[in-house]
């Protein structure tokens, strides 16, 4: 079985349904692109496999004991929030140390590392809101992966961005896959689904084709060559 297994899944946000009956596997320790026109259920989706959105019926059977780490888009995120960009990687440690625990010494490494990782670092000490749309995606991005989670969930993640901010995105996915990491990333982007292992094509709040990306793709009339 897959890191996540979904059956019959019905959810939304108090209107009519935004998922309709899906079904489909995670498959473990792979990156699994999530495609589809805007609207057809991606974001929907990457709420319920991160356990913030609670479906109306159907069932999630999750492996491991983790919870997700589940990276929203920058855009989610308001300017006015007075957050440095070192407290903002540090919050990632919350699912380990509690929201009123002070980080322990292995805590602030972890801290370090994921900022040296994404590459921000020399902003540590900038407020969130200060900071370029590429700049506020890595930010985020590495506050997930301060969370060490098994299964990193990204929305959009390389949407809009520009190409240096892309390849640090990119290197980050490759790389957490290499360690064992399941990732599950929504795209807008050809070439992001056709370089994932595995493919999820939503049409219409559900699932109209998975597997690997070559087949899949067929689904989805934005994929190309």
């Amino acid at each position: 079985m897959g890191w996540v297994e979904l059956q019959g899944v019905y959810a939304g946000y108090g209107g009519p349904d935004v998922l309709r009956g899906v079904d489909a596997r995670i498959p473990e320790g792979a990156v699994t692109a999530l495609v589809g026109a805007n609207g057809s259920g991606k974001s929907t989706l990457l709420g319920v496999l991160a356990g913030t959105l609670e479906p109306r019926a159907g069932t999630v059977t999750r492996q491991g004991g983790s919870r997700p780490a589940f990276v929203v888009q920058r855009s989610a995120v308001q300017d006015a929030l007075p957050l440095t960009v070192r407290t903002a990687v540090a919050m990632g440690r919350w699912a380990h140390r509690g929201l009123w625990r002070p980080l322990t010494r292995r805590d602030r490494a972890v801290v370090r590392e994921c900022l040296d990782r994404m590459g921000v670092a020399d902003l540590a000490g900038r407020q969130l809101g200060e900071l370029s749309g590429g700049q506020r995606q890595r930010v985020l991005v590495a506050q997930g992966l301060a969370q060490e989670a098994g299964l990193l969930l990204l929305d959009e993640p390389s949407a809009g961005l520009d190409r240096h901010a892309l390849e640090y995105i990119r290197a980050t996915v490759d790389r957490v896959r290499a360690e064992g990491v399941t990732v599950v990333h929504a795209t807008h982007a050809p070439e992001e689904a056709l370089g994932a292992d595995h493919c999820l094509v939503m049409e219409g709040g559900a699932v109209a084709a998975s597997g690997p990306p070559e087949e899949a793709a067929r689904a989805w009339g934005g994929v190309r060559r």
